[in-house]
């Protein structure tokens, strides 16, 4: 037992959990108890409230599987989509060959670069 009275968040959540725990179990006796009374036997009880355990975890993992499964499809296309082509152009310059795009007032006609999807041609504009 502690010496103060204060007990802390994760404390608190466990006696909680335990609570919850203890109110299962307690559910579980009182139904187990109700299908022997209405002619069930006591084996027959237990199986068929342990096949209920296994529908509820059946389906609980059935939920998680897809659920997974839509998230990695949204983990894929976010990678694809960082991985995207938009600037394949930008990634073959090296060092002092891309320097000057960055530069304020930049203009690939002044540079005799490439055409630069940043900047429009009015002449080639079809």
């Amino acid at each position: 037992m502690k010496t103060f009275a204060q007990t802390s968040f994760a404390e608190h959540l466990g006696q909680v959990f335990g609570r919850m725990w203890c109110g299962c179990l307690r559910l579980e006796r009182k139904m187990s108890g109700w299908l022997v009374e209405h002619g069930l036997p006591a084996g027959g009880a237990t199986a068929l409230l342990w096949i209920a355990k296994l529908m509820v975890v059946g389906v609980l993992l059935y939920a998680a599987f897809w659920l997974v499964l839509v998230l990695l499809v949204a983990v894929i296309a976010a990678w694809m989509a960082r991985d995207s082509d938009d600037g394949a152009s930008e990634e073959w310059a090296v060092g002092e060959q891309a320097e000057h795009k960055i530069n304020p007032g930049y203009h690939p006609a002044l540079y005799n670069d490439a055409p630069d999807s940043r900047y429009a041609d009015p002449q080639h504009d079809d």
